[in-house]
This record gives C-alpha cells, sequence and structure tokens, in this order.
C-alpha cells in the first residue's frame, strides 16, 4: 500500500505586535495568513469502511485544523505572555487576545501548530509539513522529519 500525503490550505487573519524587535513589526499590525497542513499516511483498504481509499476525509482535517488554530486565532491579537501591553488591552476589553508563551513570529507559531493538530490526528495518520505564509511573498516551514 503506498503512502500519501494529504495537504488542505487554510485562511485566517491575524494580528501581532513583536514587542522589543527594532523594527516596524514591534507595532500591532495584522497579516492574512495562509496555512498549508500536510498529513501522511496509508489509504485506507477495508473494503467495509465507507472511508476505502482515503488515508483521512478532508472533512475531518478541516475540522480538526479549524477546531485548533482558526477558531482560536482568526480575527485575533497575537501578543508574548510578557508583553507589557496585555494588561492595559485587557483592560479596555480589546477583545480576543492571544496570549501565548513566545513571541508571535511565523517561526514561532508553526511548533506550536505542529503541537495542537498532532495531538488531534486520528490514529496512522502523522503530520507531514506545514507552511505558514505570513505574506504573499513570505513564509516559513516546518518538517516532522527536521524535528524527532
Amino acid at each position: 500500500m503506498p503512502v500519501i500525503r494529504l495537504t488542505k490550505e487554510f485562511h485566517f487573519e491575524l494580528a501581532h505586535a513583536l514587542e522589543g524587535y527594532d523594527g516596524a513589526c514591534r507595532n500591532i499590525h495584522g497579516h492574512s495568513y495562509i496555512l498549508f497542513v500536510t498529513v501522511i499516511g496509508k489509504p485506507i483498504s477495508s473494503e467495509e469502511n465507507p472511508k476505502l481509499g482515503m488515508i483521512m476525509d478532508f472533512g475531518e482535517l478541516k475540522r480538526i485544523v479549524n477546531s485548533t488554530i482558526i477558531s482560536r486565532f482568526d480575527h485575533s491579537l497575537a501578543l508574548s505572555q510578557k508583553s507589557k501591553m496585555l494588561n492595559t488591552l485587557r483592560t479596555e476589553n480589546f477583545g480576543k487576545i492571544e496570549a501565548l508563551p513566545f513571541q508571535p513570529t511565523c517561526e514561532n507559531l508553526l511548533p506550536y501548530f505542529a503541537e495542537l493538530i498532532t495531538a488531534q490526528l486520528p490514529e496512522g495518520i502523522k503530520l507531514h509539513h506545514l507552511k505558514l505564509n505570513e505574506t504573499a511573498t513570505s513564509y516559513a516551514e516546518w518538517y516532522a522529519s527536521d524535528n524527532q
């Protein structure tokens, strides 16, 4: 049975600020992110299984990523838990804020997303890689094989 990679694309809007950064990204600003999620596995071979020939239903992958990433991060503001802005923004009822245990760069979001997605994948399916476009021309990638 061949091993197949399956990829689904997700879009979300996220603002962040890189507090302490020496450039413009220290200010609150937003991006239209595109997240590519690739899983790997063998197609189901059981004739009795309604998912025969699939490694995973695209709808199930969509449910996992929407519940762990998109619903949480879409139209929110991501800041480090150490950010001096957090208390002010929370006091002012700013809205949807994600206080993260790291600086919310594209590079740091990827392993965090990988951890969240991996915990929800069905048995026999592994996360192969993630690609996160922060802009139309800039992205970061995470590969399971690089992080074992």
